[in-house]
């Protein structure tokens, strides 16, 4: 199964449940295949937790969701070991962390300590506990979401948890026409009721190297390191992307390049792509907040402050 055939599968199959979002779509599937973890964001009712469900489905892995509470505790995510009195000694007993995809809604009314439980297997997908690392499954993805609206009972995301997510989506209200056709699908039915698995996890791991053969110019390198770099020293920012912001970037593009059947990296992939993956991980000033500024307003000046530079303009 090539690359354009197992997200063509993935992406018809999303859609008979989640209408009229395939730029939210095609982020998850971007994400998929870089085995990179998404943020969704947006208010309740938009449908964020049916989208990564719909996804979990549709791969065919194993699948967990966790309901992030004040009360959830790290054992509870990562696991814990258990002393077993027919043989004298201690059993690691695995959490939800140990699945293709884990669902952790509301992640941010779990506590800090909570949340920071989750670095390790993001960033090097595996878990210690009590000094034993135990690897976890592949592909392994954290769909993490979050209501950018509601403060009471929260706990901001550290920056160094933010910063390991590849891309924040935002789904948005659905329009009109779109609104009616999701009151026709659920008049007697959910949809994702009769959803199956189109996919199986090995197959992503199969197209993955499909992603890595995607070429990108040195000159569009060079634009992907300014377009970070003028993160760092923009006069609205605090604390600008770090090079792990622009690996993503990196990557992000080739994926992207690759779901549009593209041995090549375009500016315009660039472009598209800066939002979803340094929006998250940029921290505002907050002269610059009460100014109204936010972090989409600042990556749309920081692309019409950063030209394209090519070859022959070095060389002049």
């Amino acid at each position: 199964m090539n690359l354009q055939t197992l997200t063509e599968k993935i992406n018809r199959n999303i859609s008979s449940v989640i209408v009229g979002k395939a730029n939210s779509i095609n982020l998850l599937l971007i994400a998929l295949i870089c085995e990179g973890h998404v943020l969704i964001e947006d208010v309740p009712g938009v449908g964020k937790t049916m989208l990564a469900r719909s996804l979990a489905i549709s791969l065919g892995g194993v699948f967990k969701r966790i309901q992030c509470t004040p009360d959830l505790l790290p054992n509870d995510i990562t696991g814990v070991s258990i002393f077993n009195q027919a043989d004298q000694d201690f059993h690691f007993r695995p959490g939800p962390l140990f699945v293709n995809i884990l669902l952790a809604d509301e992640i941010n009314r779990a506590t800090p300590r909570t949340q920071s439980a989750l670095l390790e297997a993001m960033q090097e997908r595996q878990v210690t506990v009590d000094g034993t690392t135990y690897p976890l499954p592949r592909p392994f993805m954290v769909l993490a979401t979050q209501n950018p609206v509601e403060y009471e009972g929260t706990f901001p995301l550290p920056e160094a948890q933010l910063d390991r997510f590849l891309l924040k989506v935002e789904i948005g209200y659905p329009a009109h026409n779109e609104e009616r056709e999701i009151l026709q699908r659920l008049e007697r039915q959910h949809p994702i009721d009769n959803l199956a698995p189109v996919i199986q996890p090995e197959d992503v791991l199969k197209v993955t190297a499909q992603v890595w053969n995607v070429n990108v110019d040195s000159t569009i390198r060079d634009y992907m390191i300014n377009l970070v770099n003028a993160t760092r020293n923009h006069k609205d920012i605090l604390l600008g992307g770090s090079p792990r912001a622009t690996l993503s970037l990196f990557k992000a593009c080739q994926a992207f390049a690759a779901l549009h059947n593209r041995d090549h990296v375009l500016p315009d992939d660039v472009k598209a792509l800066a939002a979803p993956v340094l929006s998250h991980r940029l921290l505002l000033k907050p002269e610059a907040e009460l100014r109204g500024s936010s972090s989409l307003s600042v990556i749309e000046n920081i692309l019409e402050a950063t030209p394209l530079k090519l070859k022959d303009q070095d060389d002049e």
